[in-house]
Formats: structure tokens, sequence, C-alpha cells
């Protein structure tokens, strides 16, 4: 297990950890939380041993190996299935030594390393490596791509793919979804809920931390807190704490006060001199509860967004993509008719690559419709978060001045009439969205990422928007602002058009969805719950279309055996037949038998007679149920498995979120858990098989 005692971490002047415990079990998958700026990837660093505590002590297993997602872009011509595999260390180090041991000709070396690359899993590397990246969102002809070919995003989930393959008894994961849309974050669940090591991430995302993450680890002040349950439970079990704290500390202030009016009253008397110093005694001995002190919160609401027009705009025979500079166009989403109306919330669905933001960018006169007509509503105002905040934003400028040039372009188009644009004004606007003294001044490029989405709100929210596009809106988002983003949407009047893997913001905001696929933009008939199994079963049907040809060609190999099997037969047949004395007593015999056949059956050779075949038939379904009859036995005892693992499994996620658990018990659990987890996946897997063995049993009948 991996312990922190009385941990103290200084980056700088800021004490990170001060005087933190805690006791990380192995197995457990645990979500590390807390506001931005709390420490939490700090801590990482101080876990990877890329820091040293300043006091306290750090006990990590010596043979544990830890796997992590390298924060650089590579810049490199290998192709994007080499570079994953090269983060596979075990596999590295053996062919490494396979290399060393080719060099020196040593015969017994060169035997051990072969051993050694076996046993890494240097067989099927490659597949292993491709499965992890189609499952991040990667397409086939992506796969031999070169690194250097792609944008950052993908080049962060490639380093992702690196950290996933790689051998590890710690995996730390430090926001991992940001780059991923929710077709590769319902994978990644699915993934890391089969990960048999002990698990750290950091996410800001509610429902992947809740899918994921047994234990929570709240990082504040300072402090380490464990507890034994998800994120959704963990935030019940602290509201709770905070509430008892709090009457636990007014009340021990009402005995303070009614301890030191006695004091203040009888001190001065000779006659209660001695019952006076007792209770500043008592006041001494007090252990001093501290107040519940709320954290800053961050809210805002959107102005009214006064006129409506209904419909908000409309599209016939849109096509949306990209046009060089040449003038050649690249369609992406082809023949899209659809109207937009007042007060719809849609959420837009799709994988990466499918249009999504391209049609959002369109919508918001980034882009150049390419195609077809498009109608905006009298009095249409837009609203546009876009992904990649920079591009609405400019490094070199300040919050103050972006929001003095708003102004000024607002006032000159006319478009506000009445919106406040003295500089005061302005700036007791930026202070709705926590940026306030020194804030306003820093320069855009500086900011951080929370800092500068936060900046993209509020000139959204200034502008008075009817339409809102979010692109993305949570990226660097914490989970505080996100809830606040949440309650501000909802009270927001106009349409909302919401692109974002964030599925609680989509479930608190959007009560329609728009599928964008196969170059179309179509309805979703659904919630976010059908669209996670609709991923699930394209996941599949696509690691089916994958494994077929693997079967083809051990179906030509069969078949080429079996042809060289007859070929062989036909070969002896002939070199009997030259044989004069075997062929006519072959001959007599073959004669004799045909002409008995037919004089007792009356029937020609092609044909038997009615009963005849019912007989065969009957004969041939017999041999066939007793060729199923084990495999069948085999599915029913696999099915009956199934059903006591799956009871078993729920029983254990039912335990793991009870609130106040010994930690031994926790750890049993959790490793049990692991255990069962694997053995369902194992035990599918086999029934999968078994089923395609009885499938093809039958189709041979």
């Amino acid at each position: 297990m991996i312990t922190l005692r009385q941990i103290t971490l200084r980056r700088g002047s800021k004490v990170v950890l001060d005087g933190a415990s805690a006791v990380l079990n192995p197995g457990e998958k645990i979500g590390l939380v807390g506001r931005n700026g709390a420490g939490k990837s700090s801590l990482f660093a101080l876990l990877q041993g890329q820091l040293h505590e300043d006091g306290g002590e750090l006990q990590l297993p010596r043979h544990w190996r830890s796997a992590s997602v390298a924060q650089d872009m590579p810049e490199t011509t290998q192709d994007a299935t080499a570079f994953v595999i090269d983060g596979d260390t075990r596999l590295a180090a053996a062919r490494a030594a396979l290399a060393a041991a080719e060099a020196s000709d040593d015969g017994l070396a060169l035997a051990e390393a072969h051993s050694a690359c076996f046993d890494a899993g240097s067989h099927d590397a490659h597949a292993r490596a491709q499965a992890l990246l189609l499952g991040l969102g990667f397409d086939t002809p992506q796969l031999e791509r070169p690194v250097n070919s792609f944008s950052g995003g993908w080049r962060m989930r490639l380093q992702l793919a690196r950290a996933l393959i790689c051998p590890s008894d710690l995996l730390l994961l430090d926001e991992p979804t940001n780059h991923l849309d929710l077709d590769a974050l319902v994978w990644l669940e699915s993934w890391l809920k089969r990960y048999p090591g002990t698990l750290l991430v950091i996410s800001h995302d509610r429902e992947f931390l809740d899918a994921v993450t047994s234990v929570t680890l709240h990082l504040e002040s300072g402090q380490l807190k464990r507890y034994g349950a998800n994120y959704s439970r963990f935030e019940l079990m602290r509201a709770e704490q905070l509430t008892l704290q709090q009457s636990s500390f007014e009340r021990q202030q009402e005995r303070v006060a009614h301890l030191q009016r006695f004091i203040d009253r009888f001190k001065a008397k000779a006659s209660k001199a001695r019952q006076a110093q007792s209770r500043v005694k008592a006041l001494q001995r007090m252990e001093k509860l501290a107040p519940v002190l709320a954290e800053a919160e961050f809210d805002f609401e959107f102005d009214e967004a006064g006129n409506l027009p209904n419909p908000m705009l409309s599209l016939r025979d849109a096509c949306f993509g990209y046009r060089s500079p040449d003038g050649h166009a690249t369609p992406i989403v082809r023949g899209v008719t659809r109207s937009v109306m007042a007060g719809q919330r849609i959420g837009i669905l799709g994988a990466n690559g499918q249009g999504k933001s391209t049609f959002i960018k369109t919508v918001a006169r980034t882009l150049d419709l390419l195609e077809g007509q498009r109608s905006d509503g009298k009095g249409l105002r837009i609203g546009y978060f876009a992904q990649q905040e920079m591009d609405l934003l400019r490094a070199d400028d300040t919050a103050l001045a972006h929001m003095v040039r708003l102004a000024r372009e607002t006032e000159a188009a006319g478009a506000l009439a009445g919106q406040a644009t003295r500089e005061q004004d302005l700036r007791n606007f930026l202070g709705r969205f926590q940026f306030g003294g020194e804030l306003t001044q820093q320069r855009v490029g500086s900011m951080s990422g929370g800092e500068k989405a936060r900046l993209v709100l509020c000139l959204i929210v200034w502008q008075r928007p009817n339409l809102l596009l979010l692109d993305e809106p949570t990226n660097h988002l914490d989970l505080t602002t996100r809830e606040a983003l949440a309650l501000a949407l909802n009270g927001f009047e106009g349409t909302v058009l919401l692109v974002s893997h964030d599925r609680a913001l989509l479930r608190a905001v959007c009560d329609e969805f728009w599928l964008v696929s196969h170059g179309g933009i179509e309805p979703f008939e659904g919630d976010l719950d059908d669209y996670q199994r609709h991923l699930l079963d394209l996941a599949k049907q696509r690691r089916e279309a994958l494994a077929k040809p693997d079967k083809a060609d051990k179906a030509d190999k069969s078949t080429r055996r079996n042809k060289a099997d007859k070929a062989d037969k036909a070969d002896k047949s002939d070199q009997a037949t030259n044989n004069p004395a075997e062929r006519k007593g072959s001959g007599t015999a073959s004669s004799a038998t045909n002409s008995g056949t037919n004089a007792a059956s009356g029937a020609t050779p092609d044909r038997l007679p009615a009963a005849e075949q019912r007989r065969l038939d009957a004969q041939r379904r017999q041999q066939l149920a007793t060729r199923l009859q084990p495999h069948k036995k085999q599915r029913e005892a696999l099915e009956r498995e199934l059903a006591q693992l799956q009871a078993e499994q729920q029983a254990l996620h039912a335990q793991l979120q009870q609130p106040e658990q010994p930690a031994p018990a926790l750890a049993a659990a959790s490793q049990r858990l692991g255990a069962v987890e694997q053995a369902i996946e194992a035990a599918e897997e086999q029934w999968l098989e078994v089923a395609q063995q009885i499938e093809a049993l039958e189709q041979m009948a």
C-alpha cells in the first residue's frame, strides 16, 4: 500500500500539504478531488518522485511500477502504433536485451531474451496498441500515420495510450478526459474498470468519477481526507460532516461564552476566585473547533435575453465544411435541412471528426456555409464559446482590454442600446466573474485555462445573446464552476446548442439531442444512456469487424489443408488402383455391393426411399445432438457462473459505497472486486466462443 504520514510539501512559498496523512490500498480506484490550485498535481509529482517531501514520510512499495501520461508534445515521424508500443517499458527492456544478445552472439542470453520478449507480450503488442488507439477514437487509416501529423489533442490521446499499455501497479491520470469526446470517454471508463492495479485519477467530470472510482481523496487546506465512496456519495458525506462541524462549533461557542461570562463576573471576588480560575483553565484546555468557512463559490447568471425570434435560424440543404485559401471546398456534413426554434436545448452528439465543431462554427459565422441556404430570425444574437478559448481571445490583451473593445464594437454597431460602457461599469461586470484588482490587468496569455474560460463566459454574458453555441465549454473548468455553468444555463431563457463530453452538464441542460454521423445530422431518439449503449454496440461491431480478417485467414488455411488431405488420399487411391490384382478385386466387390443394394431397394443409386431418408435424417440429428450436448452444458455452466459473479459484483459495489469502513476491509473488497470483474470478462469471452462453436456445428448440419 501507499502510506503518507504527516507529509509537508512546499512549492516556493506556498504550503501545498501541511501534515497530511492518507493510506491508499492495492487495487483501489481513487478519485483525487479539490479546487483548482489546491495541490493535486503537486501530489502526483510527489508520488512520481519528481518532488520530494519537506517533512513527514512517504512509503511506496519498492516493487511497484507506476505509469502516467507524459505532458510533452512529441515531435517524431514514428507511426502512431509503434509510438504507443514503445510505451510498454517492460517490452522495450526485453527488446533492448534481445538486441544486445544478438550483437554479442551469446546463445544463452539470446534464448533468455526471446523468452523475456514473449513474456512481455511481443507477439500481440501490435494488436494491443491498435486496440487502445481504436478505443480512444482513432480511425484505422490513422494507425500508421506519423505522430507529428496529429494535432495537439490527438497527440495527448497517443500519450494516454502509451500510459495504458505500460504494465503498472499504480496508474496516475491527471484530467485524462480533457481531450476525449463522449465515444472515447465511454471506452476509457470501461477499460479503467478492468484495470487490476491501483488507480489515482484527477478529474472534474462527475459521471466519470462515479463510474470509475470507489474511493475519494479530498485535498483541502493542505490536508487529505479519505472517503470510502465515489464522488456523488462523497459530496453527501462531506455536506453532513460540515453540518455537524458547524453545529459543534456553535455549541462550543455558547459554552465558551458561558465560561467567559462567569470569569468576567466573579474573577474579582475572593469567594469565587477559585471557581473563576478553574473556568480559565477549562477554557485553556478546550480544543478549539474551527468554524466552517465556505470557500468562495463562483456563480453567475445570464441577463434577460429579450426578443426571441422563432425560428432562431433555418437551414435548407446546407453543407458544412472548410474552404482552403485557393477556394477548394472540403465538405464534412451535407444535406442538412433543419430549424432551430426558440427555447430549444439541444445536445450535439457524435464522434470526433464527424463535424460537430464544424457545424457549430458555421452557425456562429466563423466558417462560411459551403452550399445551401440559411435564414436568421430577426434580432438573432449569438453567444459563441469556442473549444479553443484562444480562438476568441488575444494573448497580449488584458481582461479589461477585451471588455473595452467589445463595448466599443457593440456600441458602434448599435446592437445593445442602453448597455453600460463606462470603464468602472466594465470593471464591476468583470468582478462578477472573479476578475478583480490586478487580475483585470493580467495578460490573457499568462492566465490559467479556467481563467480564460471564465473570461469567455464573461464576454458572452455581457452581449446578452438569445442563442448560445457552446463547444466543449467545460474543458478547463473545475467541478464548482461546471455546476455554476449548469445553473446559469438552466436559468437562460434563450436557445442552447451544446457540444460537450460532460454527461452531467448534458443531462442537466439538454432535453433533446442531435447526432452528427456519416455526413449528416439527425435527431437522436433516446437519452444519454441510450447513446452510451449505442456507442458500446458500435465498439463491439468494430472489434468483430477487425476480427473477421483473422477468422477468414484461418478458414482459408483450413480449406487449403483439407484440399491437400484430399489430394493425398486421391494419390494413394490412384496408386492402389494401378495394381491389377487390387483393381480387379475392388471392382468386383463394388459391383456386387451396388447390385445387391439396388436389387434390394428397387431404387436408383441417386435416390433413397422416403423411409431410408427419414432414418438417415434422424441419425444425423442424433449425431448432432450428441456433439452439441457438451457445448450446451458448458454454455449453461458459464451462464450460471456469470449470474453468480454479477451478483457478487453488485454486492461488492454496495459494500464499497458504505461509509466509514476499516481500511483492511475496503482493501480486501476492492481487490476482490477487481478479481470478480476480470472473471466476468473471461467468462463472457468463453461464453461467446462456446456460442460460436454451437452456431458452427448447427450450420454444418
